[in-house]
């Protein structure tokens, strides 16, 4: 079977010629310890340095060439693609204070993350932060609803039209995009998260407006050719929902089968990639979404499980456990893949990942061995006595 086939099967809950394989992130240094060359596809705040010294296109060159040298190298099955930034577009250089601290215009502290390598928020400016009215939504959401159309040969959709035309004969193009999630007014994160209670309905226009934003970019997704979305928004921690069930119903679920709903009259397969525990609303989850990604295992997010709740709706992706790749062995990879292989993949609906992705630190040798596995215990039918 092709690599898209291959997911097209598993994503209708049939089974193919073997497992499929993708992932929807994969940082810097899997590319370059797989092909033996320094990159700029994800390189954290090497990219971000790159921007701002204005190579732009570099940054989209390596993009186009090592996302499909890496995927053709792990005989991966999912393409995974972005948006970038316009070509001509240079993001101001932040003020750096040392080594690892840097100063954006409006005061905001970032520093460089010793874990991920990623220019993160440390502190931030809050003194002249304006709370947006009714009126203030409303005029945005106006100002959506009148926007002409997106353009989908625009340079913000270069590397996307790339893996399209040079991929999607073979293998299955996924695109990230934005996604709503509990919603939030305030300055700090206290003041969001007690917003929804205190603010209910200044929340559910921000809402809306995030939606309307979303459904119009749509029709464009179409045009450029890309089988599915995975809108990445997470709506749980590692011990439980981030908001009660009641406010994902009330706040989030209906927007949610908006965009779904959308999504799909346009032709797209939706893929959800959520972190954390969200058992409480995996039944809603199931009823949406094509594909849940993720499955943090760490948050209690058991795929044999999953399986067993929602595997007739709900093609799941993951099973490798994120911290396994980064701080375990091959012996642990192949246990995540024992339990795995033997109680999501049975039957099809089940798509081989890290529970979050191959980020800083993963090792190659546990990446090999994903792939080892995919090739040799993943071959349908699935059969457990192979599983040595």
């Amino acid at each position: 079977m092709l690599p898209r086939e291959r997911v097209i099967a598993a994503l209708e809950h049939r089974e193919g010629d073997r497992i499929p394989w993708g992932e929807h992130s994969i940082d810097y240094n899997v590319f370059e310890d797989i092909l033996g060359r320094p990159t700029l596809t994800q390189a954290k705040m090497r990219t971000t340095q790159a921007f701002w010294d204005g190579r732009r296109d570099e940054v989209v060159e390596s993009m186009k060439r090592d996302v499909s040298d890496l995927i053709d190298a792990l005989e991966m099955d999912i393409v995974y693609t972005s948006r970038v930034l316009e070509r001509g577009f240079r993001p101001e250089p932040m003020e750096k204070l040392d080594e690892q601290t840097y100063r954006d215009s409006g005061g905001n502290l970032f520093r460089v993350s010793a874990t991920t390598h990623d220019l993160m928020p440390y502190k931030l400016a809050t003194a002249g932060y304006v709370e947006p009215t009714m009126a203030d939504l409303e005029r945005q959401l106006d100002d959506v609803v009148k926007a002409p159309p997106l353009d989908p040969t625009g340079s913000e959709w270069e590397f996307v039209r790339h893996m399209v035309a040079t991929k999607k004969k073979t293998h299955f193009v996924m695109l990230l995009v934005g996604d709503i999630v509990f919603p939030g007014i305030g300055a700090t994160e206290e003041d969001r998260w007690m917003s929804i209670l205190e603010k209910p309905e200044l929340c559910r226009k921000q809402q809306e407006l995030t939606t309307a934003w979303l459904l119009r970019e749509l029709p464009v997704y179409t045009a450029l050719g890309v089988d599915a979305i995975m809108p990445c928004g997470d709506l749980g921690s590692s011990t439980g929902l981030m908001a009660s069930p009641a406010v994902y119903r009330e706040m989030v679920y209906p927007f949610h089968q908006r965009h779904v709903a959308a999504a799909r009259a346009c032709g797209l397969k939706v893929l959800k990639h959520c972190c954390g525990h969200i058992w409480p609303v995996i039944q809603e989850i199931a009823d949406l979404y094509d594909a849940y990604e993720g499955i943090q295992g760490t948050a209690g997010m058991d795929v044999a499980k999953l399986k067993q709740a929602v595997g007739d709706r709900l093609c799941l992706w993951g099973g490798i456990w994120h911290e396994h790749i980064i701080l375990g062995g091959v012996d642990d990879i192949r246990a995540d893949a024992r339990h795995a292989f033997a109680g999501a993949a049975p039957g099809g609906g089940y798509i081989m990942g890290s529970s979050h992705s191959l980020a800083v630190d993963a090792k190659r040798e546990n990446i090999l061995e994903m792939k080892r596995l995919r090739d040799t215990w993943g071959v349908y039918p699935i059969r457990p006595n192979r599983f040595i």
